[in-house]
This record gives C-alpha cells, sequence and structure tokens, in this order.
C-alpha cells in the first residue's frame, strides 16, 4: 500500500540521444590536434595496438608517404563522400575467406631493427609536448558528465578562446554557428567560467578579473567593486580619484589595488607554448609561377601499416575464436586510424585550398586585404557540418609569404564599404593601427577623429567599435598618448 501523498506508475518514453563511438571519438580528436600533438596520439596507439606497424624513417620519403609534395587530393564527384570512412572498412569486415586474397596482396613482413627501434625512441623522447589550453579544459567539460548539448557548446566556446582565455565572438554568434539554442549556449558559459584556471571564458579584461574574485568568495568586496565600476581609474591607479568615487580612505583602496594585483588578466596564457619554442605550421602555402601550392606537413607524422604478421595468424586459422576476435578488433581498429589521419590530411589541404580562393588579395597583399569568411561558408563548399570546419581548423597554423598565422585567423567578420567592398575587421584594426602610428604625438586622434579618417576610406564604423578595437590592438586612449616634448 502507498504512503499518503505517493503515486507509483510506469510510462514508455522513445528518445533519441547522440552517442559517439570510441572509433569515432578517435578520428575527431585525430582531426583537431596540431601536428606535435597528433604524434604523441599516433605513439600511444602504437604502444597499445599490436597490429599497427611504423615504417622506418628511411624507408620512405615523406613526399612519398603523402602523395606529391603539395599534397594535390583528388576531389570525388560527391564532396562528403570524402567524410564517409565505411568504404575503407568494408575489406576488414569480411573476415573469412577473404582474408587470404587480402594477404596475398600485401608483401613481406620487414620487423624494425634494433637501432630502427632506438631512432624512433629517440625521435620521440627529442619532442615534448604541454597539454594545451583546450585539451585541459575539454578534459574538465568531459568528467563533467554534461548533457551532450551543453558539452558541444563547450566545445565552441573553447574552440573560440584566444591564447588570453578569453571569447573572441558573442555567445549569439556561436549559438547560430553551432545550430544551438542559445540559451544552451548561455549556460555552456556559465560552466566554462567555473573551469580552471579560473577567469577562463571571460568576455572582456573586467569579467576575467571578477570571475576570479567570484570563485574565491570575493564578489562583494572593495577590489570586485573598483572592477566593476571604474575600471578606468584602475587602469591609470588614480587612487585619489577612486576614493573620492568610492568613499574610501586611500589605503583602504591600496589594499584592494594589491588583491586585485594577484589576480591573472591572461589565464590561458600559462598554457600558451614558450616563447623561445618554433610554432611548427601544419600547411604552407607558396607562389609556384601564378599558381599558389599547398605543402602539407608530414614530418611530424609517422608513417602507419597493418601487420602482416598478425594478419598471417588469422589467416591460418589456429587461434582461439577469443584471440582471433581481439586481433581482427585490434586490426579494424588500426584500419580505422590509418584512414582517419589519411582523412585529417585531405581536410586540412581541402579548407586551405578554400582559403586561397577566398583570401587570394592576402596571399598577394597582406593582411590589410583580408575578407569577411565564415566557417559555414567554408562547410556548405566542402560539404561538411561547421563544427567539423571548426576542428580542422583548431590548433593549426599556415605559413604564408606574410607570415605564419593560426588558420582560424582568416575567419572573420567584416563590413561593406561605400564602393560595395567587403573588408574583414582584421584589416579595420590594421587601418587603426596604421593611422595611431601615423599621427602627431603631441596631438593624438580621439577615436572619434579616427572615425571621421575611415569614413575617408569609404567605411562607416561607430565610434565604440573603433574604442573597442583599440583596446584590442592594446592602443591607449588620446589623453594617454600625447607626449609632451
Amino acid at each position: 500500500m502507498s504512503g499518503p501523498g505517493l503515486n507509483q506508475s510506469f510510462h514508455q518514453r522513445q528518445t533519441q540521444q547522440l552517442v559517439l563511438a570510441p572509433q569515432m571519438r578517435q578520428s575527431l580528436k585525430i582531426l583537431q590536434v596540431a601536428a606535435l600533438d597528433l604524434r604523441a596520439a599516433i605513439q600511444e596507439e602504437l604502444q597499445s595496438n599490436p597490429t599497427l606497424e611504423e615504417l622506418p624513417m628511411d624507408d620512405i620519403s615523406l613526399e612519398k608517404a603523402a602523395g606529391s609534395g603539395d599534397d594535390k587530393a583528388t576531389p570525388t564527384d560527391d564532396p562528403r563522400e570524402e567524410m564517409d570512412f565505411s568504404k575503407d572498412f568494408q575489406v576488414l569486415e569480411k573476415i573469412g575467406q577473404d582474408w587470404q586474397d587480402h594477404l596475398s596482396d600485401t608483401g613481406g613482413v620487414r620487423q624494425n631493427s634494433t637501432e630502427d627501434d632506438e631512432r624512433r625512441q629517440h625521435f620521440f623522447d627529442s619532442l615534448t609536448s604541454e597539454t594545451s589550453l583546450q585539451q585541459h579544459l575539454m578534459q574538465q567539460a568531459e568528467m563533467a558528465g554534461h548533457p551532450p548539448a551543453i558539452l558541444e557548446g563547450l566545445r565552441i566556446l573553447v574552440g573560440s578562446l584566444d591564447d588570453r582565455g578569453y571569447l573572441t565572438s558573442t555567445l549569439s554568434d556561436l549559438a547560430l554557428l553551432a545550430g544551438l539554442p542559445l540559451d544552451t549556449m548561455q549556460e555552456a558559459s556559465r560552466q566554462l567560467k567555473t573551469f580552471d584556471p579560473a577567469g577562463i571564458g571571460a568576455e572582456n579584461l573586467a569579467d576575467c578579473l571578477l570571475i576570479q574574485l567570484t570563485q574565491k568568495g570575493r564578489e562583494k568586496s572593495v577590489a570586485a567593486r573598483i572592477i566593476r565600476d571604474h575600471l578606468p581609474l584602475l587602469v591609470r591607479r588614480r587612487i585619489p580619484d577612486l576614493a573620492r568615487k568610492t568613499g574610501l580612505a586611500n589605503d583602504v583602496i591600496q589594499e584592494a589595488i594589491e588583491e586585485i594585483g594577484t589576480l591573472d588578466p591572461a589565464p590561458g596564457r600559462r598554457f600558451a607554448d614558450d616563447a623561445n619554442r618554433v610554432v611548427v605550421p601544419d600547411v604552407t602555402v607558396e607562389k609556384d609561377g601564378e599558381e599558389w601550392k599547398i605543402i602539407l606537413n608530414h614530418d611530424y607524422i609517422p608513417r602507419l601499416r597493418l601487420s602482416n604478421t598478425y594478419k598471417d595468424l588469422i589467416a591460418k586459422g589456429r587461434l582461439s575464436k577469443t584471440e582471433s576476435d581481439y586481433l581482427r578488433e585490434k586490426l579494424r581498429s588500426g584500419k580505422f586510424i590509418i584512414n582517419a589521419i589519411e582523412q585529417r590530411q585531405r581536410t586540412i589541404e581541402r579548407i586551405t585550398r578554400e582559403i586561397i580562393k577566398h583570401q587570394h588579395e592576402f596571399f598577394e597583399e597582406g593582411v590589410s586585404r583580408l575578407k569577411p569568411l565564415t566557417m559555414t561558408q567554408i562547410a556548405d563548399i566542402i560539404g561538411v557540418h561547421e563544427t567539423t570546419v571548426s576542428r580542422a581548423l583548431a590548433n593549426k597554423y599556415m605559413q604564408t609569404p606574410h607570415g605564419v598565422f593560426e588558420m582560424k585567423y582568416f575567419f572573420t567578420s567584416g563590413y561593406q564599404s561605400d564602393a560595395g567592398q567587403s573588408v574583414a575587421n582584421t584589416s579595420v584594426k590594421e587601418m587603426i593601427a596604421d593611422i595611431v602610428a601615423g599621427e602627431d604625438p603631441g596631438k593624438p586622434l580621439s577615436d572619434q577623429e579616427i572615425v571621421g579618417l575611415l569614413q575617408g576610406k569609404g567605411l562607416n564604423i561607430a565610434r565604440r567599435t573603433v574604442a573597442k578595437y583599440r583596446e584590442e590592438l592594446g592602443l591607449l586612449p588620446s589623453n594617454l598618448r600625447r607626449r609632451y616634448d
């Protein structure tokens, strides 16, 4: 007999839930990581999968290992077909009589010598790979057990952080990019702001500092009040003015400023590469006559193959069912890894080719000619989801005639000039930097005067936008730029 107020019942409900298989998770990881991190991931797989072998580096040339030097992949009639791995696995699904036919095409087995093993180990030991900010944050996100939609929102947010740990886009724009409701993205943002390091996921400096104080339980402190209400005075350390505005004593203000000084204005930079370490471009774009040549970096990606030894063991039929099933699964996994690596390189190459088409003037003339471009545009052209493009661009760098750039650098919003030309906001920032660099130090230009100069170039931009871009460039307001002889 049920107690008062209690009622039990059973209901049947049909729901849909997206569950990523381990292999699919692995393919997404391979797509997202940089070249150096991919090397470490491949080594892990080599250690855990006995059916995978690495070809000795002196047996193959890098160009031969991955096709031609500029890696010109043959396009299919349907661009989406290149993202489908199922055809690559058909030969491995037909375990049985077809195995012997498959094995006959593979040739002899080559065993690595002790010298080869020592050289490979020295290669791996000579290069270090630290945990990136994105990896650190996604580990926290995955361990927290969030619903799939929130987890996807966190992935988008983490991929949109700059090296300081700040968001580079608005939540509404990111929600539109991810195809998620705005309230889901807002909840993902709230969750991200609870992650380590404190201050991550902030929209600006004040937000970053307030997040850190909140995590310390100091959200109602004098320090928080100063950040929230008097940031310009704080930046200039105007203690008397702060004391007058807050009605507090100078020594109280001084203590608050000292507390603020213990906070980290750029929490993401502790995960940034050491300034002495060289960024390894994943792709290089060079001018070859009148054409632009794409060269993918294969230097840090070991060349893999399936072991003929284990294929022969299965084909001879002398293994127990448990042993045979284990090796078959490892062979499937190994084949998947090999194809995922090749697919990663093809995807980067295709995205690079489309970037060149859309940003042709940048490659010819430089940063000032950068045009607006979105990931959705590229995704539609190559026939994949925009999140696939986002993952493919994450942690990747491109060597260009104008320097090394993050591949996400080429994706930016922009403005329409009076002449009907599209101008990227990155190019607008370049114009503002040039204007400030050429101003009279004794009579620096105000933000409104910069607006007027931009209007003379055919760009109608609000004063607050100029102020925002100036701050992002690290340029002081006009009253603080003035120099007195």
